[in-house]
């Protein structure tokens, strides 16, 4: 029987029960059963109740409820709840507290880092340098210093034991000389970088750089650091022209007094991956003039050089507009900027341009200004950005118009003056007219155009027909080279489609089969999809135009024989070559065209030894161990002030500021290393933060 009256506490939660009072209390099974029956028993306990049941039981040695129960239950008072503002001031200055230590220890580990990064000792030693390389061998037919051996062949174990690979030059440090040595494995070649420039440019992020929306050193990258993945080697010189029979690359440079020195580089492999570059002998393009006269007048974004220019002359004529001795119409003129051509260049330099004065000038510039500035885009075609989606190129037209910036379509320059532009258009009913617009500022950017370096291989082979890049086979080796030595990719090169004239090549194994002149036999539709299964492997760009082999076959059936002869097939093949485009010149296809080389040569070097091991040093050895190089096109996207397009395999879409913001992660993802993205990160916020600085250097 239960007494009355509240229950007696222990006062200590290690006091143990007695014996006697362990038989008073309910069994384990009926504990649930009194904890509810005591509230209702004594309703004075109120709300602490709860919180004492929940600490009775314990386990004791001697306890009915266990092995070890025991019952600590204090009859101190429970502990009064803070205020919610106690509670608030609290927790700020807990987790203040937390964040000052954190922060402050980050801070003092990047001191510590910091300081490690500094020497103090001279520990260097004397590096063993070859005397082939401090007094090279001449020969060649000029007679020059032929490089061997470079002077940091012996730096290191690595660099020893690349001497004696295969060497591998590479031409230029664009993107896709960049995409080859990220592939490469280290050590399977010797490889040399020869560039004018000692940096990788990200073309891309170009116009934003006039501006000041990006610093120019958040877009390039030294190209040391690149090559030094590979344990290569770089030289900062331009390549003048190339000796093919006998394997000699010669080179220029420029001597510390200014004087102009040849040699020769030896190679096994030569890449040809110049980039575009304005007015260099070693690049791989030249702008494309068109025939306009007065070129002289215009500024081009090629080169970062070149971004640096163009910011200046526009904060330049900024400042002149503001002085108080210059006229009206002087003012007007000098804030007239003109940009030739409606490609995704002169689109998003155009806005980045429209972004500055519309954001920054009213800050800092007289307001006059802005209300006088005008920003002009000539393109010869029916609308910009003509290469994209229809509705994006009316979208982006549209968005100009919103913006105030003359798009002038269905026009051509005729003649650019130091301080006008002439150009025609089309009238409403057809006709040419001639107009003029003043301008203080002009950029052209209509196009490339195949440089003296790239002319001078031309003209050595008999194959190389194009008068404006190099052309290639499938696997991108220079057309009339000697097999497997001489690659090109990038701008100065195209790839060859010519499947007709290959045909008797298709044919021969079958007619071989057949004991027939491949000319003079006809194939069934069967073998008809054995041929066309071959011409995909040999032309990957033409596998669109081969799905349905049922239709060809009947459309060019025109006996209705059920084979196809000679002739039938050159025309079935011929209308195939018409279908397929040159590739387009962006760095995308560069970029791609690098990667291939790169996995195709380490598959070489994977192979050498079973091939030297069998002595197998002719035939076609980059078909027996690579594909052939197909370009799949990604997409293409295009800044437009505030706003952004995207043309991703047939998907278009556009967009206001989310759309900028994807726009910006793609090419932040793009970036070459770490550092650039960092650097990327740092420039928008501080565009956001404080602006873009408006001021000459």
């Amino acid at each position: 029987m239960m007494r009355h009256g509240p229950p007696r506490l222990l006062a200590h939660p290690s006091t143990r029960v007695s014996q006697p009072r362990l038989q008073t209390w309910p069994r384990y099974q009926q504990y649930n059963a009194f904890c509810k029956h005591l509230p209702r028993r004594y309703p004075h306990l109120g709300h602490h109740w709860p919180k004492c049941v929940k600490t009775l039981p314990r386990f004791a040695p001697h306890s009915p409820f266990g092995p070890r129960l025991l019952r600590s239950i204090s009859t101190k008072p429970l502990p009064s709840r803070r205020g919610p503002v106690f509670r608030f001031f609290y927790r700020f200055f807990a987790y203040t507290g937390g964040f000052i230590l954190v922060a402050g220890g980050l801070v003092l580990a990047f001191f510590i880092y910091d300081a490690s990064t500094y020497r103090e000792d001279l520990s260097y030693t004397d590096i063993p340098v070859s005397t082939e390389a401090l007094y090279p061998r001449r020969g060649g037919p000029k007679n020059l210093p032929i490089a061997d051996i470079l002077v940091d062949d012996d730096d290191s174990p690595e660099n020893s034991r690349s001497k004696n690979k295969p060497k591998l030059v590479v031409l230029g440090s664009g993107w896709g000389s960049v995409a080859l040595l990220k592939q490469l494995n280290p050590e399977d070649y010797h490889v040399t970088v020869v560039s004018p420039v000692n940096y990788f440019l990200f073309t891309p992020m170009l116009p934003s750089a006039t501006v000041g929306t990006l610093e120019l050193r958040s877009l390039v990258e030294p190209i040391r650091r690149i090559v030094q993945r590979v344990k290569g080697h770089f030289l900062r010189a331009e390549a003048v022209n190339v000796e093919l029979s006998e394997r000699l690359l010669e080179v220029m440079q420029t001597d510390a007094n200014g004087e102009k020195r040849h040699f020769y580089l030896p190679y096994d492999k030569l890449v040809i991956g110049v980039g575009e570059k304005r007015l260099s002998i070693s690049s791989g393009s030249t702008t494309n003039p068109h025939g306009v006269s007065g070129l002289e007048n215009c500024y081009f974004l090629k080169d970062i050089e070149d971004a640096r220019q163009i910011r200046n002359k526009i904060l330049q004529n900024l400042e002149f507009a503001c002085l108080p001795t210059t006229s009206d119409d002087e003012r007007r003129r000098l804030l007239s900027f003109v940009v030739c051509g409606g490609g995704p260049t002169g689109v998003e330099f155009a806005a980045e341009l429209f972004d500055l004065l519309n954001e920054d000038l009213g800050r800092t510039f007289p307001k006059i200004l802005r209300n006088e500035i005008s920003v002009h885009v000539i393109q010869s075609r029916g609308h910009i950005l003509n290469t994209y989606d229809e509705a994006l190129s009316k979208y982006a037209e549209e968005r100009f118009a919103h913006d105030q910036v003359e798009v002038l379509t269905n026009a051509r320059v005729k003649e650019v003056r130091p301080d006008k532009i002439l150009f025609t258009q089309k009238g409403e009913k057809g006709e040419f007219i001639t107009k003029e617009l003043p301008m203080g500022f002009c950029l052209w950017s209509t196009g490339v155009a195949q440089n003296a370096f790239c002319k001078r291989i031309a003209s050595k082979l008999d194959n190389q027909t194009n008068r404006h890049a190099l052309e290639t086979d499938t696997h991108l080796r220079l057309n009339g080279a000697p097999l497997g030595s001489v690659y090109a990719i990038g701008d100065c090169s195209t790839v060859q489609n010519n499947i007709a004239d290959h045909l008797v090549s298709f044919l021969r194994t079958l007619a071989y089969e057949k004991g027939k002149d491949p000319e003079k036999m006809n194939i069934t539709f069967k073998e008809w999809r054995g041929v066309a299964q071959r011409v995909k492997k040999r032309f990957p760009q033409a596998s669109d135009h081969l799905r349905r082999l049922d239709k060809l076959f009947e459309q060019y059936d025109k006996d209705k024989s059920g084979t196809l002869d000679f002739g039938e097939l050159h025309e079935l093949l011929l209308q195939i070559d018409s279908k397929l485009t040159s590739l387009p010149a962006t760095a995308q296809r560069a970029h791609q065209q690098g990667q291939y080389l790169g996995r195709k040569f380490n598959k070489l070097a994977q192979a050498a030894p079973g091939m030297q091991a069998n002595e197998m040093d002719y035939g076609d050895l980059d078909d027996a161990v690579y594909k052939a190089f197909e370009y799949k096109h990604l997409g293409s996207t295009a800044y437009i002030g505030n706003s952004a397009v995207f043309d991703i395999n047939g998907l278009s879409f556009s967009g206001g500021l989310l759309a900028v913001y994807l726009w910006r992660s793609v090419y932040f993802a793009q970036s070459v290393s770490f550092r650039t993205r960092v650097l990327l990160a740092m420039d928008w916020s501080k565009r956001a933060m404080f602006g873009r600085d408006l001021m000459n250097y």
